[in-house]
C-alpha cells in the first residue's frame, strides 16, 4: 500500500538530494527538480546570466590576478633576494618550492571543503590569511630567511582556498559558449598577473631601492579585492547554471568522489599533461629573467650583480611578454575551441597538444640562442609562452566538461595538487640543483654560472614532449567522457518526466473517485498519494 502524505505546499516537501556513481559501484539516483534544461533537446535553455553574474567574474577575475601577481613578484626580483640573502640556484628555488608546496597539500582539503560548504566563506577565509602573510613576508631581515621561507609557506595556504574554488562558481554561473568565454577571461589572467608580477616587482624594488616593497603591492592591491568578494560575489548552487537556478544537492564521501574522477580517463590524462604545463611553466616563469640577465653577463653587456638593486631589465621585458602572449594565446585557444568543438569533438585536449609539442622547438632556440642575440631570444620566448598560453582556459573547459557539478571542486584541487607536486612545485628547485651541480665542476666564473643554467634548463622541452604526449591520449577519451555526464543528465531528466507524469495520473484518479463518490471526499480532504 502506498504511503499517505498531508500537502500543504510544494515549499513545504522535502528537498530533493542526487546521489551520483555509475554501474560500477557509484549509484545514480534522481534530481528531485525539472532537470529538462540540460538536455540537448530541451524546450526551454538555460536561464540568462544576470548583471550580478557577469559582476562576480569581474570580481574572481581581479583576485585571479592580483594571485598570479603576487606569486612571481619573488622571480621579479630574485636576483635582489639573492645578492640580499647571499644564496644559491638551489636555495633561492626553494622559495617557489616550499610556496607550491604547501599550496597542494592543502588544496585536497579545500577542494573536499568546496563541493559541501559556502564556497563564498571559505575564500573569504583564504584570502585573508594570504593577504596577511605575504604583507608579513616583506619584514624578514638579512638573517631571517628562513622566516622569509616559512612565510611564503603559509601564503600558499590561501591562495590554495581560491584557486580550488573560483573555478567552479564561474561552472555554476555560466553553460555552453558563455561559459568557454567567461573560463578563458579568468584564466587569461593567470600568465596577465604572472607578467604584472615580474613587472611591479621589479618596478617598486627599482623605484624604492628595497625589494621588500615589492612584496607589499599585492597585499595592499588584495584588501580591495577582499571587500569586493565579500560585497559582490554570490555562492551559487551547484550545478546552478545547468539547472535554471535549481542547483543539485548530492551525499558521497571523499573516497567515492575519488574514486569516481579516477574512472574519467580524459580527466586523468588531461591532469598529467596540466603537470607537465606546470612543470615546464613553473620552471621557465622561476628562472628566465635571471636566465637572460646571466647572458648578457655571459656576453659583457652588462656586469654581474654582487650587490642589490641589480638590474631589472629583463623582468620587466619577460613580463610584458608574457602578458601579452598570455592575452593573445588564451584568446586563440577559447577561439579555436568554440569554433571547431562541434565538429570535432575531441578538439581541446587536441590544441594543448599541440601547443605544447609546438613550444618544443621554440625552447630549444631560446636555451641556445640566448648566448648569442637577446632580441632574438625574446622573439621565441613570445612564440613559446604564446604556444603554451593556448592550454590555460582550455584545460579548465575540459574538466568543467567531463566532471559532474557536484564533484568539480574536488576534481580541480585533485588536478591542482598532482599538477603541483610533480610540477612547479619542483621543477625551480631542480633547475637550480642541477645548475648548481654543474657549475661545481668547474671554477666560479659569470660564463659558467650562465652555461650551467643554460644546461639545466634542457630539461624543459623533454618534459614539453611528454605533456603533449598526455594531452594526445586524453584527446582518444574526452568525447565519451563529456557524452557520459549528458547522458547522466538526460536519463535523470526522462526519469524525473516519468515520476511527474504517474504523479498526475494517480493524482486525477483519485480526483475522479473523489468526484463519484461524495462520502470518500470526507475522508481524503487536503490528502493526496504521493507514489514513491
Amino acid at each position: 500500500m502506498e504511503p499517505r502524505r498531508s500537502v500543504s505546499s510544494p515549499q513545504d516537501r522535502p528537498a530533493p538530494r542526487w546521489s551520483v556513481a555509475s554501474e560500477s559501484g557509484l549509484h545514480y539516483g534522481s534530481f528531485g527538480n525539472s532537470l529538462s534544461s540540460l538536455t540537448p533537446n530541451a524546450e526551454s535553455g538555460p536561464a540568462a546570466p544576470s548583471r550580478r553574474d557577469y559582476v562576480a567574474v569581474a570580481v574572481l577575475c581581479y583576485i585571479n590576478l592580483l594571485n598570479y601577481m603576487e606569486r612571481y613578484t619573488i622571480a621579479g626580483v630574485l636576483s635582489n633576494i639573492q645578492a640580499f640573502f647571499d644564496i644559491s640556484d638551489s636555495t633561492a628555488g626553494l622559495l617557489q618550492t616550499v610556496f607550491i608546496c604547501s599550496f597542494l597539500l592543502l588544496a585536497p582539503l579545500f577542494g573536499y571543503l568546496g563541493d559541501r560548504y559556502n564556497r563564498k566563506y571559505i575564500m573569504i577565509g583564504g584570502l585573508i590569511i594570504w593577504l596577511t602573510t605575504a604583507a608579513a613576508s616583506s619584514f624578514a631581515g638579512v638573517s631571517q630567511f628562513w622566516l622569509l621561507m616559512l612565510l611564503r609557506g603559509l601564503v600558499g595556504i590561501g591562495e590554495a582556498s581560491y584557486s580550488t574554488i573560483a573555478p567552479t562558481i564561474i561552472g555554476d554561473l555560466f553553460t555552453g559558449g558563455k561559459r568557454s568565454v567567461m573560463i578563458c577571461i579568468f584564466y587569461i589572467f593567470i600568465p596577465v598577473g604572472s607578467g604584472l608580477g615580474y613587472i611591479a616587482g621589479a618596478g617598486i624594488a627599482a623605484v624604492t631601492g628595497d625589494w621588500r616593497w615589492a612584496l607589499r603591492i599585492t597585499p595592499i592591491l588584495g584588501v580591495v579585492g577582499l571587500a569586493l568578494l565579500v560585497f559582490l560575489c554570490p555562492n551559487p548552487p551547484r550545478g546552478a547554471a545547468e539547472t535554471l537556478g535549481e542547483g543539485i544537492t548530492e551525499q558521497s564521501s571523499y573516497l567515492e568522489d575519488v574514486k569516481y574522477l579516477l574512472k574519467i580517463k580524459s580527466y586523468v590524462w588531461s591532469s598529467l599533461g596540466v603537470t607537465a604545463l606546470a612543470f615546464l611553466t613553473g620552471a621557465l616563469a622561476f628562472w628566465m629573467p635571471t636566465f637572460l640577465s646571466r647572458a648578457q653577463v655571459a656576453q659583457g653587456l652588462r656586469p654581474p650583480c654582487v650587490k642589490e638593486p641589480c638590474d631589472s631589465t629583463d623582468s620587466f621585458i619577460f613580463g610584458a611578454v608574457t602578458v601579452a602572449t598570455g592575452i593573445l594565446g588564451g584568446a586563440l585557444g577559447t577561439t579555436l575551441s568554440r569554433r571547431y568543438r562541434e565538429k570535432f569533438p575531441n578538439t581541446d585536449p587536441i590544441i594543448c597538444a599541440v601547443g605544447m609539442i609546438g613550444s618544443v622547438p621554440c625552447l630549444f632556440i631560446i636555451i641556445f640562442v640566448a648566448s648569442a642575440s637577446i632580441p632574438a631570444t625574446y622573439v621565441f620566448i613570445f612564440i613559446g609562452e604564446w604556444l603554451l598560453s593556448l592550454n590555460w582556459a582550455v584545460t579548465a573547459d575540459i574538466l568543467l566538461c567531463v566532471v559532474v557539478p557536484t564533484r568539480r571542486s574536488t576534481a580541480e584541487a585533485l588536478q591542482i595538487t598532482v599538477g603541483h607536486l610533480l610540477g612547479d612545485a619542483g621543477s625551480p628547485y631542480l633547475i637550480g640543483v642541477i645548475s648548481d651541480a654543474i657549475q661545481a665542476s668547474k671554477p666560479e666564473s659569470s660564463d659558467w654560472s650562465f652555461q650551467s643554467l643554460k644546461y639545466s634548463l634542457l630539461l624543459c622541452p623533454i618534459i614539453g614532449v611528454l605533456g603533449g604526449v598526455f594531452f594526445a591520449v586524453a584527446s582518444l577519451y574526452v568525447t565519451g567522457d563529456r557524452e557520459a555526464v549528458q547522458r547522466l543528465f538526460e536519463g535523470d531528466a526522462n526519469t524525473q518526466q516519468a515520476a511527474t507524469s504517474a504523479a498526475t495520473i494517480e493524482l486525477e484518479n483519485k480526483k475522479n473517485e473523489v468526484e463519484k463518490s461524495p462520502d470518500a471526499a470526507k475522508g481524503v480532504e487536503n490528502e493526496s498519494y504521493i507514489p514513491t
